[in-house]
């Protein structure tokens, strides 16, 4: 029973409890996971697919049938991966259907480098161009990756889950989700490799080049 404050300490329960509560009917009670798995929910569809729009449509999918079918969650996972589940396999049905490759935007207020960025109001403008641009190149390294390879380094370094938890999400071994971790990562540092060399490159071919001096 809620208190003079309303339903402020509802949010002290588990998701388990809310489950619970949610399927006894419950409503408010459903809506405060929305609250607390939304965002988390939305940033994984956007970094998925890519695309705002379509990560919003995925999230709000992803709420309805995670609320159709929670009469039939029996607590053998988490909530949150229950939660997941759905929304991977939404995505996945998004890319088959639009038969598009993700492009790997970064949403303002999710990307850690954003975030970073700020966090430091005072930092100079060379430093702010150079996070941005290692946020392109690491997007641009993240759409080269199998779907597989992809999705395991977004649930692992973006949503802090476990090699466990992903690899019952992604319905394999562990030891493959160490392998698909291992080689994604490998492609990514490669790619952040190479592109550090051209870009020494052409700071070098730059400073090597003579400079033409106008007369006046």
């Amino acid at each position: 029973m809620n208190g003079p404050e309303g339903p402020g300490p509802r949010m002290t329960l588990t998701d388990e409890e809310l489950v619970t509560r949610s399927v006894g009917g419950d409503a408010d009670s459903f809506n405060q996971l929305i609250l607390r798995w939304e965002r988390p929910i939305y940033a994984l569809a956007y970094r998925v697919i890519g695309r705002e729009e379509d990560a919003r449509d995925v999230c709000q999918d992803t709420f309805l049938r995670a609320y159709r079918a929670l009469p039939g969650f029996k607590g053998q996972a988490k909530f949150s991966s229950w939660l997941y589940r759905i929304a991977l396999n939404l995505c996945r049905d998004w890319m088959r259907r639009q038969r598009r490759a993700p492009v790997m935007q970064m949403p303002e207020g999710v990307d850690p480098i954003e975030m970073a960025a700020e966090r430091e109001p005072a930092e100079s403008i060379e430093t702010l161009v150079a996070r941005r641009e290692l946020s392109a190149v690491v997007e641009e390294a993240m759409a080269l990756l199998p779907e597989e390879q992809r999705t395991a380094i977004i649930l692992k370094e973006y949503h802090g889950m476990t090699f466990q938890e992903i690899a019952d999400l992604q319905g394999c071994p562990l030891s493959t989700v160490k392998t698909r971790l291992y080689q994604g990562l490998s492609v990514l540092r490669r790619h952040l490799e190479e592109n550090a060399q051209l870009k020494n490159a052409r700071l070098k071919k730059g400073r090597t080049e003579p400079q033409l001096v106008k007369r006046v």
